[in-house]
């Protein structure tokens, strides 16, 4: 039997009964397709299979591998389950990570503070130019999105006009795996400015269905929104390098920093798994250490023979 023709039936598993989204689809594809294509066996043994591992770890970062290996062993669990395996030859295989642990980077408030400023401005200055205001209100309305709700980028490309309350804020979020959120948006002047980008948009988004619409009326892609924030970014003066997802990364963070609970912040990403959510503490905790080394009231204190 040939196991590499097995993987269209696989991925249509995937994409109807897991119900997975396209870009996990994507990476499964392209994982499964690079292993057949290095093994060049329908049988690989151990030896093949270690070799394979090897010339992962000389190519991609340790996260990269761990995917990769995963996708090829949930293709021969279902293999398995499907009866069309008698033994997974990755059963034979002891796979071990040493993972370095990097944190999330996030925006400055100052430099989002620099940059809706800027992009206000800007608004203003094209009130009376319909083309270039409509353009301007639509920007500037996906950065307020972005850090308002935490999204990831595709889910704020492909949020559908139906998804959105324009009277009380709430937002329906299609995430991973088709999961369902909801993420309420508490300010006003947000809100207003939605309103006023889909009255500028009505029929344009009215037709496609989606919120966020190109000047030909086209869903906004998630490649437009990164070239987008990078063109704004510079013209606002700021060096770094600001990516969509830094402000998931910067809404997280700071919302830990407030105080709120990290349960609350795991359910309005819509994280799987808490652990996913909790490396956003350990930059809380390092903005909190920076903060008590200029404010604890010790520091203030006269100590006769301290050092």
């Amino acid at each position: 039997m040939n196991f590499q023709e097995r993987t269209r039936e696989y991925l249509d598993y995937c994409k109807y009964r897991k119900e997975l989204d396209a870009n996990t689809l994507k990476a499964y594809r392209i994982d499964l397709c690079q292993y057949f294509d290095h093994i060049q066996s329908d049988n690989p043994g151990k030896h093949e299979i270690e070799q394979y591992i090897t010339t992962l770890h000389k190519k991609y970062k340790q996260k990269t591998i761990k995917r990769k290996i995963a996708s090829i062993k949930a293709f021969y669990a279902f293999l398995e389950d499907e009866e069309l395996l008698l033994e997974n030859p990755f059963r034979r295989i002891k796979v071990k990570f040493k993972e370095t642990s990097i944190l999330p980077r996030i925006i400055p408030k100052g430099e989002i503070e620099r940059l809706l400023n800027y992009m206000y401005a800007e608004s203003k200055q094209y009130e009376k130019n319909k083309c270039n205001s409509t353009r301007c209100l639509r920007d500037t309305a996906i950065i307020e999105m972005l850090f308002a709700t935490g999204a990831r980028v595709y889910e704020i490309s492909n949020i559908q006009s139906d998804c959105i309350d324009l009277d009380s804020g709430l937002i329906r979020i299609m995430g991973k795996g088709g999961k369902e959120r909801y993420v309420q948006i508490v300010e006003d002047s947000i809100l207003t400015l939605l309103r006023n980008y889909y009255n500028s948009s009505k029929n344009s988004i009215t037709k496609s269905g989606y919120f966020f619409v190109n000047q030909r009326g086209n869903r906004f892609s998630e490649q437009s929104i990164r070239n987008m924030i990078k063109k704004y970014a510079r013209l606002a003066g700021i060096s770094r390098t600001i990516t969509p997802h830094m402000f998931r990364h910067s809404f997280a963070t700071y919302l830990i920093e407030n105080g709120l609970d990290v349960s609350c912040v795991q359910q309005i990403l819509g994280h799987s798994s808490i652990k996913t959510t909790q490396i956003y503490i350990h930059i809380a905790t390092k903005k909190q250490t920076e903060l008590l080394k200029t404010l604890h009231p010790r520091n203030q204190m006269q100590i006769t023979g301290a050092a």
